[in-house]
């Protein structure tokens, strides 16, 4: 599956932005997604998941109650809605494909950059 991310920018700290991932599947409706973010020198870390049919989201605590995930299965989209925005956040942002629904991401997208000041 092909994903390609977009909305990155840059923003002031307690903005708002909206990413979006778009996936080449036809079996989107089966997969499970996620959204991972690396800042510079650090390791890549999970932000958020959602199951295939796009119920039980699941958040890192340092971004819970500021980022929704949200996954529309007839578009073939993911979503991160992320609110008041700290400079903590500040890092490359991808999604990620689980085809067994087992925290096990087999596609990656190319990631959109976000910087929050």
């Amino acid at each position: 599956v092909q994903l390609v991310e977009s909305g990155g920018g840059s923003v002031q700290a307690g903005g708002s932005l909206r990413l979006s991932c778009a996936a080449s599947t036809s079996g989107y409706s089966h997969i499970c997604m996620g959204w991972f973010r690396q800042a510079p020198g650090k390791e890549r870390e999970p932000v958020a998941s959602v199951e295939d049919d796009g119920t039980a989201p699941t958040y890192a605590d340092s971004v819970k109650g500021r980022f929704t995930i949200s996954k529309d299965n007839a578009k073939n989209t993911l979503e991160l809605q992320m609110n008041n925005l700290k400079p903590e956040d500040t890092g490359m942002y991808y999604c990620a494909a689980d085809w067994s629904c087992r925290s096990d991401y087999e596609s990656w997208g190319q990631g959109t950059q976000v910087t929050v000041s």
